[in-house]
């Protein structure tokens, strides 16, 4: 078989996964955007319906009466600093295990390797965050969250820092860079990929996650957007309209940052896929 032809059946495979597969996802989302511009009327009459008229204000009201400035504002507190602290711990605690420069290094990752695929436990999570005073307080739901970004996050750099050339180690040394100095100047400089990928995913987890502020907060000055879409959903009523543009707007800053740095992500991904 010639490479073209090889070239032309890979293209019709390609073409026919995504027509199997490309509905499964974008056929909810427009029903989605859909019930999010009709009006409460109109979807209790006829929920398959397009809208007629279509209802902007259903994003400004939804915005407004869930209170959801508040909590964007959560959301980004807790998502930024949860990821900033999962990749920095998980920096400086991959470096010395691809180095080897760290008894038991294979040890600690076997671990974290088991650790990645093992369910959280969140009943002894609230227990712990009981005794430990991180119940219902921000510092605590964010210290509560680092474990997403950090078991992944060492997974990653050791791969990505197996790659780095160790001469590069001892040059620094000679030059007389320090140890931090040298993870801060010159390794995370190198390893912008994967500080992506890692970024990423820890934002996602944090961002979205709907079971832990049910958990581990009580306070409504603390929830977070997602805990704020309950706002919209009640016993004996529901105003799914504006759940639907609340939905919309928690899931909107990820779409954005995901749509600008997406081809740093696919880098990261296999550049951190390394044997130790």
């Amino acid at each position: 078989m010639s490479r073209r032809l090889r070239a032309r059946e890979q293209a019709w495979k390609l073409a026919l996964a995504a027509v199997i597969i490309v509905p499964l996802f974008a056929v909810p989302l427009l029903y989605l955007l859909d019930v999010s511009l009709e009006s409460a009327s109109q979807f209790l009459t006829d929920p398959l319906s397009f809208p007629h008229p279509v209802v902007l204000g259903n994003y400004p009201s939804a915005w407004a009466q869930g209170n959801l400035g508040q909590y964007f504002l959560n959301s980004v507190i807790y998502t930024v600093s949860a990821t900033f602290l999962s990749v920095l711990f998980a920096v400086f605690v991959a470096f010395p295990i691809a180095r080897r420069y760290a008894r038991g290094g294979s040890l600690i990752y076997a671990l974290f390797l088991a650790g990645f695929f093992l369910p959280v436990s969140i009943i002894p999570l609230f227990i712990e965050a009981q005794k430990l005073g991180l119940y219902n307080t921000q510092w605590g739901y964010v210290l509560l969250h680092l474990q997403t970004g950090l078991t992944l996050g060492v997974l990653f750099f050791v791969g990505y820092f197996s790659n780095i050339p160790r001469d590069l180690d001892e040059s620094a040394q000679l030059d007389g860079c320090g140890y931090l100095q040298y993870v801060i100047r010159i390794l995370l400089p190198l390893s912008g990929p994967a500080l992506v990928t890692v970024s990423i995913y820890s934002a996602v987890a944090t961002w979205n996650d709907l079971i832990g502020p049910i958990v581990f907060l009580a306070s409504e000055k603390y929830f977070p957007l997602t805990r704020g879409l309950f706002t919209f959903y009640g016993q004996y009523e529901s105003e799914w309209t504006l759940l639907a543009a609340g939905v919309f707007i928690v899931a909107l800053p990820l779409v954005l940052t995901f749509g600008v740095i997406q081809r740093y992500l696919v880098r990261g991904a296999t550049a951190g896929a390394v044997k130790l």
